[in-house]
């Protein structure tokens, strides 16, 4: 009797394997090849799945959203009415949720580097191009949420443009998720944390001032 496969836990199998290949080797030299090898699967095994590195790519980069929309869901129901926290465990319970978008621990390392590595081939890839636009619309919405939120609840200064607020938070991110995965030793996890979570800070109340929104 043929050993039923999940098709649904196969592809789980294979991308990653994909990540795995992606952080050691980068985007540029894996294949179909390698990562049927990385998975131990025959590469007919694997054009089952996937009819090209192209298909195998996107699926990857979009089982890679779906992992971090599922994970910041979570988050966001665990917290629960962020106002019924004090204001200084609002800031910690924000910057909690968008530290989800940084490489902060081995998973999500290796899912920020194979989104590098993929904007980096969305660049010159319109196949791709979709995918990673998705990517920096759906940053730029979840901060703006995260700020919006906090500002109802009174915990941000009065006078902020959430525009421009939303742009700076994104570039940090950005900026912290790269020289993260470049340099590790130079940026650690603790060291990206600190730094998302002072500059929710920045942007707060001083402790003590009233709440404007209440």
């Amino acid at each position: 009797m043929p050993k039923h496969v999940d098709p649904d836990a196969r592809r789980r199998h294979v991308v990653d394997a994909l990540f795995r290949v992606v952080v050691r080797e980068g985007l540029h030299r894996t294949s179909l090849r390698t990562v049927a090898d990385e998975a131990q699967l025959n590469i007919g095994s694997l054009r089952h799945y996937f009819a090209s590195q192209q298909d195998l790519m996107r699926f990857a980069m979009q089982s890679m959203l779906d992992r971090v929309g599922s994970r910041l869901l979570e988050h966001v129901q665990r917290i629960g009415d962020l106002g019924s926290h004090p204001r200084p465990e609002q800031l910690q319970l924000a910057a909690g949720l968008l530290a989800e978008l940084l490489p902060l621990d081995e998973h999500r390392r290796a899912e920020v580097t194979v989104f590098l590595d993929f904007n980096t081939a969305a660049r010159t890839n319109p196949a791709f191009g979709d995918l990673s636009r998705q990517v920096a619309e759906g940053t730029r919405s979840l901060v703006r949420r995260v700020l919006t939120r906090l500002h109802a609840e009174g915990a941000l200064r009065p006078g902020l443009d959430l525009d421009l607020e939303t742009e700076r938070l994104t570039a940090l991110l950005d900026g912290l998720s790269l020289s993260a995965v470049l340099h590790p030793e130079i940026l650690s996890p603790r060291a990206c944390a600190d730094v998302l979570l002072t500059h929710l800070s920045d942007l707060s109340l001083p402790m003590g001032t009233p709440d404007s929104a209440h």
